[in-house]
């Protein structure tokens, strides 16, 4: 009885068969097709284009001045990555000129703390609160950060030329937004590759992904840019131009992104098509190395210039439950969201993409019940080999000409397929990811199976794809080093270091004049020594502190610094041995700043905390454009004259010192400008040969009658020395 149903069974298998090869058949010539235009392509702009021109290299995406640049990360249940993605980015960008918003909800406060925690330390950091509590979408969540990007734009007086889509687990390459900075005035969308990290070579689940993301975004949206002028965001790695935001909004009434869409990143390259804004996918090498060097530690089947692209670099999903739980999202975005939004063109091209897209609901299913198929004849098989008497089978291949020829078509196609496959990821990850590619995708067709099973599932639940909700998934972070940690208060630091008491700091809090930072107050008002304060300072900034000799720097060490340099960041170099440079500097430096300037320099730069004072009477002396009366030459002339003791000279020298401030920090406690807007703007005063306050004025950051109250305040806080010899003349303390 048992063997009458088996017959019978394999008997109607052999139409399975035929229908499932038949659209594997289909789907696989529809793959090919892509390889042979791709390959054309390729070996004729070698062969043409580029024996007549050269490739562009990194010394294109230096000459660009830096435009300001709006990061956005959306952030739902993301504590402790953003973290490592502000610190990674701060340590690698070649690039100053940027901002990160960061969309966090009002229900996730351990996300809010730990944002709170980075924009303490990353001046460039944003906490934006979305409106409503989360998850919604992430498109929601992008909606609130434009809006965000907006009100700080009118606040810094700035206008950002590029909105770039980023994850908080995210590794960015060094020159990611140089090369979007190159584009950004003649593209409206920039989408650079992805590509995964690897895991444990047995790790086929997180691995998988980097044999679909390699082929993607190395063939198939490359030969998509070129016959259609369409790319597809992989929301992350996309950078929008200030057009693309504005159009996007005014189609969408005030809304950039579709609140409902799953796939937003997908479904904004269609709308941008749509109203003829220009779309590229950009593969751009930056080599940090020779080959020489490269060859060191470069794996078999490398190529230099496919694995030193730049890309976008992240942790996937890498157990089966998250990986399906993702692409089941992306599915629903793709093909169902998809396409109730977008419906057939008038354009074949368009179409045929649009078919691509969407063909995977059937070739995921297809393919598993194929891969079922051949699980089953092969344990027949086995059954009549191994077992005694077995029953012999008639083969459902027997007779079927038709059926044999389908097989062997795709055989043929699918070798191509798993060859095509392999040689991508060979190029950027080496021959052994490549050879591993082929128990990959065996697994991967299972995980697209059952993602496509649980987004049918979610869909006919729903009754609108649209209804389906943000289904987050999780994500790891590499280990990158030191962890950011919240910046303490100046005034609990000097209370515990023992340098102030609790009265006299409430009573600097209810004295402290308007325009003065509470520890230049707390000098100024000798409730505590420049020295103190440099050391509370020091601490909350995780450096040492130091007391400099304003003027006693040799010619050698101030050369290595140009005065472009030293007063944009306002640092004083003080010392340079074995290849390190050390800075001073009143208040902490930013790990921007500090990064900024190791690269402007040359140098491994390190920096301590200066006394009061020391670093802007050195900058003035050594870098300032109208440098004016030498404030020490006056100093030793009233000695000179009598009208100073010699044994008063040090004091009166220290007072004055610690009583100079600098116009930046007099309009960032009047509340003029924050230190956020106040960095954007020495950023666009630096290619400028004018001064800071004209500056302000000329581009409406304020108006003159503001800063010519910063300065009288700054005149008022600061004496000249005339005013302190008079003070420190004969025995009298200066009060």
């Amino acid at each position: 009885m048992f063997v009458d149903y088996l017959a019978n069974y394999l008997f109607a298998m052999k139409y399975v068969v035929v229908v499932v090869a038949l659209f594997i058949t289909i789907s696989g010539v529809d793959d090919l097709l892509i390889d042979i235009v791709y390959w054309i392509r390729r070996i004729w702009r070698s062969l043409t284009i580029y024996r007549r021109h050269n490739r562009a290299n990194q010394s294109n995406l230096l000459a660009a001045q830096e435009k300001p640049l709006a990061i956005m990360i959306p952030a739902w249940q993301e504590t402790g990555v953003i973290g490592s993605m502000a610190d990674n980015a701060a340590r690698t960008l070649d690039y100053e000129n940027y901002h990160i918003f960061v969309g966090t909800y009002p229900n996730d406060p351990d996300t809010q703390r730990d944002v709170d925690e980075v924009c303490a330390n990353f001046p460039n950091v944003h906490k934006v609160v979305c409106a409503r509590p989360g998850p919604t979408s992430k498109a929601d969540c992008l909606n609130n950060v434009v809006d965000a990007i907006q009100q700080f734009e009118r606040k810094a007086n700035i206008k950002f030329e590029g909105f770039i889509l980023h994850d908080a687990e995210d590794v960015v390459s060094p020159m990611e937004l140089r090369l979007y900075n190159h584009l950004i005035d003649r593209k409206d969308l920039i989408q650079i590759p992805v590509y995964p990290f690897e895991r444990r070579w047995y790790d086929l689940v997180g691995m998988h992904y980097i044999d679909e993301f390699t082929e993607l975004h190395a063939k198939d949206v490359p030969v998509r840019e070129a016959l259609v002028g369409q790319v597809p965001s992989a929301g992350v790695g996309t950078c929008f131009s200030r057009r693309a935001i504005n159009v996007l909004r005014i189609e969408g009434d005030g809304i950039a992104f579709d609140t409902q869409s799953l796939t937003e990143d997908y479904d904004i390259g269609f709308r941008l098509k749509k109203h003829g804004l220009t779309e590229i996918f950009v593969r751009f090498p930056a080599f940090n190395m020779s080959k020489k060097e490269w060859k060191k530690t470069s794996r078999i089947g490398q190529s230099y210039r496919e694995s030193n692209t730049v890309c976008v670099r992240e942790f996937f999903p890498n157990t089966i439950e998250a990986a399906i739980r993702q692409k089941s999202r992306w599915i629903i975005g793709i093909v169902f969201q998809g396409y109730l939004t977008h419906r057939w063109t008038g354009s074949f091209l368009l179409n045929y993409f649009l078919w691509r897209d969407r063909k995977g609901l059937m070739t995921n299913f297809f393919s598993f019940f194929a891969n079922l198929i051949v699980l089953q004849l092969i344990f027949v098989w086995l059954y009549e080999v191994l077992w005694p008497d077995a029953y012999r089978f008639m083969s459902i291949f027997q007779d079927s000409t038709l059926l044999i020829a389908l097989l062997w078509v795709n055989v043929f196609l699918m070798s191509n397929r798993l060859l095509q496959r392999m040689i991508f990821v060979t190029q950027y990850y080496g021959l052994f990811q490549g050879m591993l590619a082929l128990p990959r995708m065996i697994l991967g067709n299972f995980i697209n199976f059952f993602a496509n099973w649980r987004a049918l599932k979610q869909v006919i639940a729903k009754g609108n794809p649209r209804r389906v909700a943000w289904d987050k998934t999780t994500h790891d972070f590499p280990s990158l080093g030191e962890v950011s940690r919240a910046r303490r208060v100046i005034g609990q630091i000097l209370l515990e270091q023992g340098s102030l008491s609790q009265t006299a700091l409430e009573e600097a809090l209810e004295t402290r004049p308007a325009g003065m930072r509470l520890g230049t107050w707390l000098v100024h008002s000798e409730r505590i020594s420049p020295a103190a304060l440099a050391a509370g300072l020091a601490e909350q900034a995780g450096v040492a502190s130091e007391a400099v000799d304003s003027f006693g720097i040799s010619q050698e060490v101030i050369d290595l610094l140009p005065a472009s340099i030293a007063l944009h960041y306002a640092v004083l170099p003080i010392r340079f041995a074995n290849g390190h440079l050390t800075v001073a500097s009143e208040s902490a430096l930013s790990p921007i700043a500090r990064a900024a300037l190791k690269r402007k320099t040359g140098y491994e730069v390190e920096y301590v905390i200066a006394h009061i004072g020391q670093v802007t009477v050195g900058l003035r002396h050594y870098y300032a454009r109208h440098r004016g009366a030498n404030p020490k030459q006056e100093l030793d002339q009233a000695v000179q004259q009598g009208r100073l003791s010699e044994d008063r000279k040090q004091a009166a020298w220290e007072y004055y010192v610690a009583r100079q401030v600098m116009l930046g920090e007099v309009l960032q406690a009047l509340g003029r400008i924050d230190v956020a807007a106040f960095s954007v703007t020495l950023l666009q005063q630096s290619s400028h040969q004018v001064p800071l306050g004209e500056f302000l004025v000329s581009n409406g950051i304020m108006c003159q009658a503001a800063l010519d109250k910063a300065i009288e305040l700054q005149k008022k806080i600061q004496p000249n020395m005339a005013d302190v010899v008079k003070q420190f003349n004969g025995t009298t303390n200066a009060a």
